[in-house]
Parts: structure tokens; C-alpha cells; sequence
């Protein structure tokens, strides 16, 4: 297990770490985009956590264009309004695999975000082996990204997936092969991946030795992997932190969950190598098929599979290609 990045912030606030060779110093604990748009919170609660978190110290703001049908980027946006903006570091992920598609929904993620600039924007979903290869041709949704940073638009770039620590090693390879350096990766990392089918294993080395900023997600698994009555929430989130990460994002969407969050960050210490065996063999069991990771083994995470149309089109040049 590689060793979790040092704290650069005393403990009475959330402590930060290092994205990658950024250079920037983000909050351990991300606020998770999903959760925060979820129908059960009403407008009023939702801004109210979210400032909360910021005030709490908690400032990376997960988010994505498709969440929730736009709600959780307009929720972060009304929040970042009154001075939070400047105390915030804003991640969103956009679908598009085309250069139009991605460009469109990059300018409606700033509008609903009510910002001029994002500070992070992520490929979602590169969930399939066609997706490098469709983000970095000719006409593919990189070229939007890269004009966008060009155009002071975003200011830095990276990619995010959940089915197989493969294709991430491939979404890396393709880069390479483009001469592009992402700053930042975004993967599932907790106890159960340790086990089954492990991104942790394959892709964090890789992110580490190449100096990509490395987000957590799905330190939970939106509450499935709680089900498996293994390991208390707690120790998945001590986990996750245990690693070289970033940025743990954690589905927030209550005060109660919050404050939970913001107790593990600010008395966080890693995990010694016992204390992590104790844990994995607490879970090698439940976790040794995917059961629980259903973003794994299913498509229930897969939003882009049941909204192919979040995707865009083929690229120009697929099209010049296909049989007449």
C-alpha cells in the first residue's frame, strides 16, 4: 500500500494536500456533486451544507454536467454566490465525446455554475475502450477542452471512470501517445476495491509515478458497500485517505454526514499496516466477487450508457469513414 500524501494544514480545519504537479492545495475531503442535487434536499438545505463545508474548511466541490439533470451544478452555483466562490476549488465533468458536444455542455456547466472560470474539468464516465480513443481523435472532445483552458475557460484537466482499472491505464496510454499530461485521475478506491478487479493496485502506481493528482470516489459506493455490515462508514473513509490521495470525494447530503466527514478529516491519522490488514480481512470476503461494487459488475452507475446521447456523435473523420 503506498504512503498517504502529508497534511499541509493544521488539524482544526480540514488539512490539505498537494493535486498532483499542480501545485494546488485542496481539501482532503471532496464534497461529493451527486448527492447534493438529490431531490430529498430542497435548495435552502443544500446551499446551507455546501457553505457549511466551506466555512468548515471542506472546499473541493465534486460536480458533474449531468448530475441530476443540471440541479447539483445550479445548487453549487447559488452557493458559490456572496464571496464563497474564492474560497472554493470547482471540479465538474462533462459527457461529450465529440469537440461540439463537450464544448456545449462546458458552457452550460459555467452557467449553471455561475463562474468564469472552472477550476478542474474532468472526461466522465471513461468507462469503455472507445472512449480515449474517441476523446483524443481528430475532432474529439479534447480539442474542446484544450481551447477552453486556452480561452482562461478551465484551468486544469483530467478524466474519471468506475468499471475497469484497465481502460484507465489505457484513457493514460492514449494521452501519452498525444503528448498530453493529465493533472488529475479519478477512480473507485476503497476497501472492497483492494480485492476485486483493483484500481488501486493497477492505477494508482502509474498516477503516483507520473505525478497525476489522484481523486478518490466511491469510498462507499453510495451506501452499498455499508451493506455488506463489514467495517464501520468510518474506516472506509479512513482508508481511502490512507492512500496517496488528493482528494477523498464523499457523497454529503445532510448536516449529520457533514459533520461525520468533517470528524474524520480533522483527526485523521494514516492508517498503520496492521490496522489496514485488519480491515481488508474484515472485507475480503464480501468484497472477493464485486457484489457490492455494483459500479463494477453492473450498469447501475453507468449514466452515459443509458443517456448515449450525452456522448454526442461520432467525430467528423468516423463519419467520412462509415460505408455509404
Amino acid at each position: 500500500m503506498s504512503t498517504p500524501l502529508p497534511a499541509d494544514t493544521p488539524t482544526n480545519s480540514v488539512p490539505t494536500r498537494t493535486l498532483g504537479r499542480t501545485g494546488e492545495k485542496v481539501s482532503m475531503i471532496g464534497l461529493g456533486g451527486s448527492h447534493i442535487g438529490k431531490p430529498k434536499l430542497s435548495d435552502t438545505d443544500a446551499i446551507k451544507i455546501i457553505r457549511t463545508a466551506i466555512d468548515s474548511g471542506l472546499t473541493f466541490m465534486d460536480n458533474s454536467w449531468d448530475y441530476n439533470d443540471g440541479v447539483s451544478e445550479t445548487r453549487v452555483g447559488k452557493a458559490l454566490k456572496d464571496g464563497y466562490r474564492q474560497k472554493a476549488f470547482v471540479m465538474t465533468k462533462v459527457d461529450g465525446r465529440t469537440k461540439e458536444e463537450a464544448a456545449k455542455q462546458i458552457d452550460q456547466s459555467l452557467k449553471r455554475l455561475q463562474v468564469d472560470h472552472i477550476d478542474l474539468l474532468q472526461h466522465h464516465e471513461v468507462i469503455r475502450f472507445d472512449d480515449p480513443d474517441r476523446i483524443f481523435a481528430k475532432g474529439g472532445a479534447m480539442e474542446a477542452f484544450l481551447d477552453a483552458k486556452r480561452a482562461g475557460k478551465i484551468r486544469y484537466i483530467g478524466f474519471t471512470g468506475h468499471k475497469d482499472p484497465h481502460i484507465h491505464l489505457y484513457m493514460l496510454e492514449t494521452a501519452k501517445k498525444h503528448n498530453f499530461h493529465f493533472d488529475t485521475v479519478q477512480m473507485p478506491l476503497n476497501l472492497m476495491d483492494a480485492h476485486f478487479r483493483s484500481f488501486e493496485k493497477a492505477v494508482v502506481p502509474v498516477a503516483v509515478s507520473e505525478g497525476i493528482g489522484i481523486l478518490g470516489m466511491k469510498s462507499m459506493g453510495s451506501g452499498v458497500l455499508l451493506k455488506s455490515n463489514t467495517v464501520a462508514p468510518t474506516d472506509y473513509l479512513k482508508y481511502a485517505l490512507s492512500l496517496p490521495t488528493s482528494v477523498v470525494i464523499t457523497g454529503i447530503d445532510s448536516m449529520d454526514i457533514l459533520n461525520q466527514a468533517l470528524d474524520v478529516a480533522r483527526n485523521f491519522k494514516p492508517l498503520t499496516q496492521n490496522q489496514i490488514q485488519a480491515l481488508l480481512a474484515k472485507t475480503a470476503n464480501a468484497a472477493a466477487n464485486g457484489e457490492y461494487e455494483l459500479f463494477k459488475t453492473t450498469s447501475h452507475f453507468d449514466s452515459t450508457a443509458q443517456n448515449p446521447q450525452w456522448l454526442g456523435g461520432e467525430t467528423p473523420l468516423v463519419k467520412s469513414l462509415e460505408p455509404a
